[in-house]
């Protein structure tokens, strides 16, 4: 069919990369930071900034024979805009977290988070748009009463391509993340909008996955476009089967699944993809941290853990390190700390201790897994993602554990290539080249595969080990979870 480009806008950059729409193969790519005024804070920004990073990230003509452009931004962001199309204040970001007491008075104004879950699939967190609504509503009340539209970082980026039209959209994905649309039933919840702000204000139309926003003033097809998260599981060509472990200071757990999850806990969001199905998703609190804290320990860096590591064995002498740092989410243990158990003498030695680190956070993570299979979802394969997933320790030790096929995939802008992707099948869809239900069969990335093989039971006898000084440490904590 010809060239289409992926746009991903993240919390500090912009990155487009232009695909061949038949291959995926990548032809060019572009990268501009966001500028940030003098005070600007991370937490909010003038979204101009990323009209004017995009379009640094475009020159010298990236775009150039584009037909498509898809668009993935960082979810949970928050646009209020006036009856006119103004924002009435700075985006707020992400990583904007002043929300906490809303999040926890909205979760209890709806009965709980069984209310929230059977609602909307989620329960309000700091970073939901609809928590951030309700601190605007109280912090905030002059620009809160302005406020007549409301749109995701995705969304505002899509209706400025598009020259602003009267129609706004967005995708059922990045409304997933909202707090205010639901998986499940596929529409609004706009009495939870309400509740939150105040008064009514007029979402976006969510579009289905393949359907297109419209056309720019110079013909470009702009699809659908979708949040970050969901744009890399695009990217990466997930399916049924497919879970992703992402490993940051924190980890995110998420999987490709046939129905949207109602957890009344609010332990998994119940988050839609962009393809139709559905990406229930669990967060770690602790995951690369506990090795980092565990290095500094030692008086090593992240690969001199690794190599210690792989000198000690399996269970690492009966050491056992629960890593629980910053208390966890997945169990719900937010004032807790961590544990180290096991200690002898002859486990008293940095080897043990670096097997014990990786064994923690790789078990913790394996826990959020077993979760998700607890609740119907197939996990056949695990992507592994971040930096840390290339440490020797952690693909040696992650298949036993996870007991599942690993695939570590090499460094690129999944989120851009999902974006371009997405833009892709909606340029065949228009065309009558592609169909409606499925996305175009890109050439997967070369990556490497991990397999468990014989190492199960090593692996099982591991993960007992650690359950006993979780169970005798937090006895319970993972009951409701598997009910």
């Amino acid at each position: 069919m010809g060239k289409v480009a992926g746009i991903d806008s993240s919390t500090t950059g912009t990155t487009i990369v232009v695909c061949d729409s038949d291959t995926g193969a990548v032809l060019r790519q572009g990268h501009a930071p966001h500028p940030l005024e003098d005070g600007e804070k991370p937490t909010e920004i003038d979204p101009q900034a990323w009209l004017l990073s995009l379009g640094e990230a475009a020159a010298g003509g990236v775009l150039e024979g584009v037909q498509a452009i898809g668009v993935s931004g960082q979810q949970h962001g928050l646009l209020a805009l006036d009856a006119g199309g103004v924002t009435v204040r700075p985006a707020l970001l992400r990583g904007d977290l002043r929300a906490q007491v809303q999040a926890a008075d909205l979760t209890e104004e709806l009965g709980g988070p069984a209310g929230w879950a059977e609602a909307v699939g989620t329960v309000p967190q700091a970073a939901h748009p609809v928590a951030k609504l309700r601190w605007m509503a109280q912090h905030e009340p002059g620009a809160a009463k302005r406020v007549a539209q409301v749109l995701l970082p995705h969304d505002w980026l899509v209706w400025q391509l598009l020259g602003q039209p009267a129609r706004r959209t967005t995708d059922r994905g990045d409304a997933s993340g909202t707090g205010y649309w639901s998986a499940a039933s596929g529409g609004y919840r706009t009495d939870l909008v309400e509740l939150a702000l105040g008064h009514e204000v007029q979402l976006p139309d969510v579009l289905a996955p393949a359907e297109p926003a419209g056309q720019t003033p110079e013909g470009l097809l702009i699809s659908a476009g979708t949040g970050d998260t969901m744009a890399a599981a695009l990217g990466l060509g997930l399916g049924p089967g497919d879970a992703v472990v992402s490993l940051g200071a924190a980890g995110t757990v998420f999987a490709v699944h046939h129905e949207a999850l109602k957890d009344p806990t609010g332990t998994v969001a119940g988050f839609a993809d962009a393809t139709g199905r559905h990406l229930p998703l669990l967060q770690v609190r602790n995951a690369v941290r506990a090795l980092r804290g565990t290095a500094d320990l030692l008086g090593t860096d992240l690969a001199g853990l690794s190599e210690l590591a792989l000198t000690s064995t399996p269970g690492a002498y009966g050491l056992v390190l629960l890593p629980y740092l910053e208390g966890e989410r997945t169990p719900d243990l937010p004032h807790t700390a961590g544990t180290l158990a096991g200690l002898r003498r002859d486990s008293m030695k940095p080897e043990h201790l670096a097997r014990a680190a990786f064994e923690g956070m790789l078990c913790g993570l394996a826990d959020a897994l077993d979760v998700l299979r607890g609740k119907g979802v197939k996990v056949h394969r695990v992507f592994l993602l971040g930096a840390a997933a290339e440490l020797p320790a952690v693909q040696a030790i992650a298949p036993a554990l996870f007991d599942a096929l690993v695939v570590v995939p090499p460094a690129a802008e999944y989120a851009a290539l999902g974006a371009a992707r997405q833009a892709a099948w909606s340029l065949g869809a228009v065309l009558g080249s592609q169909g409606q239900n499925e996305p175009p069969q890109w050439q997967p990335a070369a990556s490497r595969l991990l397999d468990p093989g014989e190492e199960t039971a090593v692996g099982s006898a591991v993960r007992q080990q650690y359950r006993a000084v979780r169970e005798n440490t937090h006895p319970g904590a993972f009951d409701h979870l598997h009910s």
